[in-house]
């Protein structure tokens, strides 16, 4: 909704900050005053910084994380990782959460969110026909699945472990630190490191 008190580009600045996770009408409002109030080289800075994203950012090919376009993100292209283990997550913002950890030196698998029917959300939306072939061509030794504990994650993680039955290959899930029902970016590295550690086979 937009407040004609102000001009319709101060509208459509709020409107699009509003649009952030997190983000609700009155801080909106205060970020983008604040965006108003800087000098027009940074508000300019900020733009080009907007306008290059789709031209300078794009999925790993590997694993789905953010990358530079067609190129390998920085844990597929670095070679001290062991990339016989894949951590499985839904979401980029997971990976920041389990390095902080400490604990996990292996590589990484992005699914691009989980199995979520009722939002639209199914088996073809999903990043896994990458994961399968990564886990038939690479050697791959275990795949840890750091899903949410919520429904739709247990129900994403039960389905690709039926997917790789009979792949020669151990699948593991975190063990039940993390709340029922919790996003992984959202857990500190501690709990995360426990559930690391104590990872439960789905065989």
């Amino acid at each position: 909704m937009t407040n004609s008190k102000y001009p319709e580009i101060i509208n459509d600045l709020i409107a699009a900050f509003k649009s952030f996770p997190g983000v609700g009408q009155r801080s909106a409002v205060r970020m983008a005053f604040a965006v108003l109030k800087w000098q027009a080289g940074k508000q300019k800075a900020l733009g080009k910084i907007l306008s290059e994203l789709d031209d300078k950012i794009g999925p790993c090919p590997k694993c789905g994380n953010i990358s530079s376009p067609e190129q390998l993100c920085n844990y597929c292209s670095d070679m001290s990782r062991n990339h016989n283990v894949i951590c499985v997550v839904e979401e980029v913002t997971q990976i920041s959460s389990i390095e902080a950890s400490g604990l996990f030196k292996g590589g990484y698998h992005v699914l691009g969110g989980k199995l979520a029917p009722l939002e639209g959300k199914g088996v073809d939306d999903l990043n896994l026909a990458t994961l399968l072939k990564r886990v038939k061509e690479d050697d791959i030794i275990e795949v840890i699945l750091a899903l949410g504990q919520d429904v739709e994650g247990q129900a994403t993680a039960i389905y690709i472990s039926d997917l790789m039955k009979n792949m020669n290959v151990k699948v593991t899930r975190l063990a039940r630190g993390l709340p029922a029902g919790s996003d992984i970016a959202y857990a500190d590295s501690a709990t995360i490191a426990a559930a690391l550690s104590g990872r439960i086979s789905l065989d």
